[in-house]
């Protein structure tokens, strides 16, 4: 009985310190619809949301959607260029190596990135309220 016992806690403690995974200290950067033009270096400001035809919260989808975003890029006050992303699986590593371009090398680990808010079923998003959201391993 002892032995059994004894395996059992063996066994259980094994799986639990298996499953500890190396944490990332994961940052998030916003990317708004703010001009913040006085900053020194590269500054990524959203300039406008084409379309957005993500699968609402709360609804069945059969494709899940993507948004459309134009990035504008300024460099010292003086717009350098505006850039039209498409949010959507197929596109992600070209969406991060753009991104890389023109973020600081701290933030180059780009982890994640979306638009928000997430559209929820019968809800209509005001355009004001769309951000980027990148999440990058510091």
């Amino acid at each position: 009985m002892k032995k059994s016992l004894l395996l059992f806690l063996l066994i259980l403690g094994t799986i639990t310190f298996a499953q500890n995974a190396k944490t990332e200290n994961v940052q998030s950067l916003k990317i708004t619809q703010k001009k913040c033009l006085k900053k020194k270096g590269f500054n990524l400001v959203l300039a406008a949301v084409v379309s957005d035809s993500r699968c609402p919260e709360g609804v069945t989808c059969i494709w899940a959607g993507e948004a459309s975003v134009i990035v504008s890029v300024y460099k010292d006050s003086k717009l350098v260029e505006d850039h039209t992303m498409v949010f959507s699986m197929k596109n992600e590593e070209e969406n991060k190596q753009w991104f890389s371009k023109y973020l600081p090398e701290k933030q180059k680990k780009i982890k994640s990135f979306s638009v928000f808010p997430y559209p929820k079923e019968g809800g209509k998003i005001n355009p004001k309220n769309y951000y980027v959201k990148i999440g990058y391993i510091k």
